[in-house]
């Protein structure tokens, strides 16, 4: 089984962004993603954007993952929609 986890986009660099996943910030690639700009919300998987989504299907995602995965998923993921900045 796969798993693709919802990441706040912070910053660009070409092919590559910086994203938050609830406090843990990475930088993955984003060549997959065409189009993709800071304020998105992206599914990462292997260090890779797969696909954008909005800010509700983030959230729904990562309230999902926080009922199996309970406290191992940080408390201050993103919870408000910044993609208007």
């Amino acid at each position: 089984m796969c798993l693709a986890v919802p990441a706040l986009v912070e910053e660009l660099d070409g092919a590559f962004a910086r994203v938050d996943f609830g406090g843990v910030h990475r930088r993955i690639g984003t060549a997959l993603v065409p189009g993709v700009r800071v304020g998105d919300y992206v599914l990462v998987h292997a260090g890779m954007a797969i696909e954008t989504i909005d800010f509700e299907e983030a959230q729904q995602t990562i309230a999902m993952i926080r009922e199996v995965f309970g406290d191992a998923v940080p408390e201050d993921a993103p919870s408000s929609d910044t993609s208007d900045e």
